[in-house]
């Protein structure tokens, strides 16, 4: 004979409180809240956010999606911008300026500690900058002056990928940050410009952009470890002017072009895998935060220049209410 619960299906425990440590799939009751719960798996999505207070592109972003930093750019009507801007994970709030307006430049470190570096004032510029939470003060020079080039790592430790010119093919040049001065890294596999970058200065990740050949938009990844780099997992679309966050094993790639685009890819430390869409196509977007609570602000959307911030919430489990009834 068959057993009850095969027949009938198993009861729904009652409880007055949510169990500490549910099993993804399980359904209870709770009776203080009169709601029928269970716990499940919750889609990557992103989320719209609080407007930059300028739309720009060409921007560079550091920091967490709960404390942001935005810096930079090219603003309406087009001009090189200097402004710097602070998210709390809503809205955003003007800061004093960099002290060199500039435009397609590199980021990185913390919304308290970044560090600005390289960028077209018009013209490519090797100047760097710290922030300190409140203003920004001078740092050492890159050794080679640039733009389109990308960041990653902490403004102690700071590294500066690629970039322009020759605008053609884009460059090899790694350089390393040491909190006052920069020495060269080693050398990309290929040139690269327009690309993004997420990771610290001894596990960094670069991937995407434009190089030499063609077709010119790469899908290619390299993983940095502080001296050399070597090839990653390639991207799923290849694609330049994108941004990056997170980390080497644990990566977020947004948008780019070309044409404007909405998707983006997670990287686990070996490939790649589609995740969910941005609701705005962009290009020439900014991006930090971790590959769990990503943040991707301002760029190039079909109508122009853009201030539109989103926030990326990858896939995760929780408890949720079925019912209120």
């Amino acid at each position: 004979m068959a057993a009850y619960k095969t027949l009938k299906g198993q009861s729904i425990r009652q409880v007055a409180q949510d169990p500490t440590n549910p099993l993804l799939g399980e359904i209870w009751y709770n009776t203080t809240l009169g709601a029928l719960k269970g716990y499940q798996t919750i889609s990557a999505a992103w989320a719209s956010g609080g407007n930059l207070g300028s739309a720009r592109d060409g921007l560079a972003g550091a920091g967490l999606q709960t404390a942001g930093l935005a810096f930079g750019g090219d603003q309406v009507p087009p001009a090189v911008s200097a402004k710097t801007e602070e998210y709390n994970g809503s809205s955003w709030s003007e800061q004093n300026d960099l002290s060199t307006a500039r435009n397609i430049l590199g980021g990185a470190g913390t919304q308290t500690a970044g560090l600005a570096f390289g960028g077209t004032t018009p013209g490519a510029t090797n100047a760097t900058e710290e922030y300190g939470g409140t203003s920004w003060t001078s740092g050492g020079n890159l050794g080679t002056g640039r733009y389109f080039l990308t960041g990653a790592g902490t403004q102690t430790a700071g590294l500066a990928i690629g970039g322009s010119p020759p605008a053609s093919a884009g460059l090899t040049n790694t350089e390393e940050y040491n909190g006052s001065s920069w020495t060269a890294g080693g050398a990309l596999p290929a040139s690269r410009r327009s690309s993004a970058a997420c990771g610290t200065q001894t596990a960094g990740l670069n991937f995407g952009g434009k190089g030499s050949g063609a077709p010119s938009e790469a899908n290619t990844t390299e993983e940095y470890d502080g001296s050399s780099w070597t090839s990653g997992g390639t991207l799923n679309t290849a694609r330049r002017t994108l941004a990056g966050a997170g980390s080497q094993t644990a990566a977020l790639g947004m948008a780019g072009y070309p044409p404007n685009r909405t998707d983006c890819e997670k990287y686990n430390g070996t490939s790649w895998s589609i995740t969910a869409s941005m609701s705005t196509a962009r290009r020439y977007t900014a991006g930090c935060g971790t590959q769990a609570a990503g943040l991707g602000f301002g760029g190039y959307a079909p109508g122009g220049k853009t201030n539109a911030t989103e926030e990326f919430t990858d896939t995760f489990n929780a408890a949720r209410t079925l019912t209120t009834s």
